[in-house]
């Protein structure tokens, strides 16, 4: 019997240029706001053609590990913006088939802790964040892109009112999921605004005052409520979201 072997996988020159700078951000060698060298320099210290270190920093960019700052020929070392992250998985997710009930589901085993958390963690400045968006769904909120994005302005708020990054990011790919269900759900549902806007109040008031429990407890009915408006909508949860 004869012996098989894998073929051997030949990663392009601009890939291995990727790994090793990634490799460096990654170990704080190179730090967020330090500027590279230049594209002929990085050519010259890696030993290969102009075009190919620009491949790599291009790369880099689309992942947001690099950016070239107003003013600046010279790519920066930056931070993957917590959207962009998002985005992908959000993309991700719906390529597989993920439907609103699990957006749903998800969001009831993440949001109520996440305020139970947010009325433990939260500063002043997280109170006035929640006190704005708040007040932006019950003033602003008359057309439905302004309620959507409203209402998850307000899961966000109460995201950085954790003080926990990774909850934060966490939340994010569902809000981008949720807001199709709501785009249909808010204009077919008379109630939902004036819904949304006294859980809203209910929520800050609970973070306000420290009440972990009571933000909990407000933020999961709050949650709930999303199912039955999708009922009233008549919006199947078992649909997957494009």
């Amino acid at each position: 019997m004869s012996v098989a072997f894998d073929q051997i996988l030949l990663v392009p020159g601009y890939r291995k240029i990727a790994a090793t700078i990634t490799e460096r951000i990654l170990s704080r060698t190179l730090r967020e706001g330090e500027r590279l060298p230049s594209e002929t320099e990085l050519a010259r210290q890696f030993g290969v053609n102009r075009s190919t270190v620009r491949e790599a920093l291009r790369e880099l960019e689309s992942a947001g590990l690099l950016e070239r700052r107003p003013g600046s020929k010279l790519m920066t070392v930056s931070r993957p913006r917590h959207r962009a992250v998002a985005k992908d998985v959000s993309r991700a997710l719906a390529l597989h088939d993920v439907t609103f009930f699990e957006v749903w589901e998800a969001l009831t085993q993440l949001e109520p802790p996440m305020a139970e958390i947010a009325a433990r963690n939260r500063t002043p400045t997280d109170l006035d964040s929640l006190a704005t968006a708040s007040l932006r769904f019950a003033q602003e909120s008359t057309a439905t892109g302004t309620a959507v994005h409203h209402t998850a302005e307000f899961f966000r708020c109460v995201g950085r009112a954790t003080r926990n990054q990774v909850l934060g990011l966490a939340q994010e790919p569902l809000l981008d999921l949720l807001e199709p269900s709501l785009r249909v759900m808010i204009d077919k549902v008379p109630q939902a605004r004036a819904r949304i806007a006294t859980a809203q109040r209910r929520i800050l008031e609970a973070i306000s005052r420290r009440d972990a429990e009571a933000a909990r407890s407000w933020m999961a009915r709050h949650i709930r409520d999303f199912r039955k408006g999708y009922e009233l909508a008549d919006i199947a949860l078992d649909c997957r979201i494009t």
